[in-house]
């Protein structure tokens, strides 16, 4: 009898753990294959409005939509499995573990290699930063595992099968023969997690690298001119087949997008990329500020001070990281009129987010209100001609003071 539908690509890692827990239950998972960079059915966007994979949908119409929740609920169909601990604590871990790799590492791994294998445009700064962080992630497993031969426990859990599958771009891209004898604890434990018949059973022979892709832009390939020829005379289409390719045509083309609120506005003669381009490339307070305030016309663009509204709700930093993560997220249609860095500043249950953007046009709303956490937000207008706004800003953008209490403790930028 059929257990359900997972809606997922051919090598997403967040579905690895997912597949290979159905598999050893005797779960009839159906895969369909699902592509978001193919785009995406309507169908498809009414069970995961956000668009991503892995999803589910039960045979009894049960839906779930993020990786986590859908790997533990395949996992307890067997009411006697061990992969979730034998203890409430047990279990609590297995959870720690698995947002740990899913929220820190994961997003960071693909920051690092995307760039260099052309799935997004490079920029060597993004990707050191990236590196950075992958790296200082993954000390904390290498540290951890030094006197643990698993993550929870002295048995596998669902903890491992799900980070050993989230690690596979890490192992395919960088951690070659050097960082291996670096970090033995980790490599020890990936070769004991995909020895595991359970793991085995799903993905490809284990294999190591030797050398790591290089930290560069990756080449284009060169395109040669074919030589000219005499084009043939197409055959004359039937009727009926110009009416299917009509049909067709219609189907592939997308409907057409709303203007965005501030597309009205005369061209900028401040071009908001070219600062995208020197702020990342260039050092921040010895370079790209003094550019930023030679060239910023405060007739076009305006500058505003955001405060998240919720801090005495605020947690782990990273939980707080995360959430400044998936509001950038939301603000994608406003990509092209805005820039702005927001940080978590402070520990663990006792931090505030804040952040400067510069925005095209005199009002915040029209930029922020296509997220619709924005509220969750409060703009207030800075005035560049105040010493006080201007450096409040440089330090926003620079990262390296603290403010008010609050030390630095983690940040994103929106370009």
């Amino acid at each position: 009898m059929s257990f359900g539908k997972l809606y997922t690509s051919e090598g997403n890692v967040r579905s690895t753990a997912i597949r290979a827990v159905a598999k050893a239950n005797d779960l009839d998972l159906e895969t369909v294959k699902t592509e978001p960079a193919e785009g995406l059915s309507e169908d498809y966007l009414e069970l995961n409005p956000i668009g991503k994979i892995p999803s589910f949908v039960g045979s009894d119409g049960y839906t779930l939509i993020e990786s986590i929740a859908i790997a533990i609920y395949v996992t307890s169909q067997n009411e006697k499995t061990s992969l979730l601990g034998k203890t409430k604590q047990d279990y609590a871990s297995i959870l720690s573990w698995m947002s740990f790799v899913n929220s820190e590492v994961v997003p960071q791994l693909a920051a690092w290699h995307k760039p260099l294998t052309g799935r997004v445009p490079y920029n060597k700064r993004n990707v050191d930063d990236a590196q950075a962080a992958s790296l200082k992630a993954m000390s904390v497993l290498e540290k951890h595992l030094l006197h643990h031969t698993y993550l929870v426990g002295e048995r596998i859990t669902l903890a491992d099968l799900f980070a050993a599958g989230l690690l596979g771009r890490g192992f395919q891209y960088f951690f070659d023969k050097k960082w291996r004898s670096e970090n033995p604890n980790v490599t020890r434990w990936y070769e004991t997690v995909h020895n595991q018949p359970i793991y085995s059973a799903v993905v490809d022979k284990l294999s190591f690298i030797d050398e790591a892709i290089k930290n560069q832009a990756p080449k284009k390939e060169k395109e040669t001119a074919p030589k000219k020829e005499a084009t043939p005379k197409a055959a004359p289409k039937s009727k009926a087949k110009e009416a299917k390719d009509e049909d067709e045509e219609d189907e592939d083309k997308p409907a057409p997008k709303p203007k965005h609120p501030l597309e009205g506005l005369e061209k900028a003669t401040f071009v908001l990329d070219d600062w995208k381009r020197k702020y990342s490339n260039e050092e921040t307070r010895e370079v790209a500020l003094p550019w930023f305030w030679e060239n910023f016309k405060p007739e076009e663009y305006s500058l505003w001070k955001v405060d998240y509204r919720y801090n005495d709700e605020l947690t782990m930093t990273f939980m707080s990281s995360n959430l400044i993560g998936g509001f950038f997220t939301r603000l994608e249609a406003s990509r092209k009129y805005i820039f702005g860095a927001a940080s978590v500043y402070g520990v663990a249950n006792d931090s505030i987010i804040k952040g400067v953007f510069v925005v095209r046009g005199q009002e915040a709303e029209p930029a922020f209100d296509v997220a619709p956490d924005y509220e969750s937000y409060e703009f207030t207008k800075l005035d560049p001609s105040k010493k006080e706004d201007r450096e409040f800003l440089e330090d926003q953008w620079s990262w390296d003071k603290p403010i008010e209490k609050y030390e630095w403790a983690d940040g994103k930028v929106f370009k």
